[in-house]
C-alpha cells in the first residue's frame, strides 16, 4: 500500500482548515499557496472533499472553504480513503474476495489482519489527535 498525492495532499489540506478560524472560510489560492500545492490539483481535491460533506464551500467575498465538523470527528482513515479507496495491502481484499484459493490460502490470514490493523490505527487518529501532537505543519503528509 502506498498512499498518493492526493490522498496525502487531501489530509494536509485538512490540517491546514482545521489550524483555521473555526467557522472562517479559507480562500483556495491561501490555501495552495500554504501548503505549496498548485490551485488546480487543489481544486480537484477540495471537490472530492465536498461531495462528500468533510468541507463546505461559500462563494463570494470571504469565500472559501472551512470545515462542517469538529475535529475530533474526521479520522485519518475517513479522508485517505476518501481520496485513495480502499487501503488493503493486497488487491485480493479490495471489495469482495472472489479469488479462486481464497479457501485454501494459507497467507490470507495474514493480509486481513494487516488490514484489518491500517484501517483501524488511521480511525483511530483525528484531525484533533494531529494538531495536538504538533502534526499540523505538513511535514511528513
Amino acid at each position: 500500500m502506498l498512499i498518493s498525492t492526493k490522498g496525502r495532499y487531501a489530509l494536509r489540506v485538512m490540517l491546514e482548515l482545521a489550524q483555521g478560524e473555526p467557522g472562517e472560510c479559507m480562500p483556495l489560492p491561501v490555501i495552495a499557496q500554504r501548503q505549496g500545492i498548485s490551485e488546480k490539483y487543489l481544486e480537484s481535491i477540495i471537490a472530492v472533499l465536498a461531495r462528500a460533506g468533510l468541507v463546505e464551500g461559500q462563494r463570494g467575498k470571504g469565500g472559501g472553504y472551512r470545515l462542517s465538523r469538529e475535529l475530533k470527528d474526521y479520522s485519518v482513515g475517513e479522508i485517505v480513503r476518501l481520496t485513495e479507496g480502499s487501503l488493503a495491502p493486497v488487491s485480493c481484499l479490495e471489495g469482495e474476495n472472489t479469488c479462486p484459493r481464497a479457501d485454501k490460502c494459507l497467507s490470507l490470514p495474514v493480509w486481513e489482519k494487516l488490514d484489518t490493523l491500517i484501517n483501524d490505527y488511521l480511525d483511530s487518529v483525528s484531525l484533533a489527535d494531529l494538531l495536538a501532537e504538533g502534526g499540523g505543519n505538513g511535514c511528513g503528509i
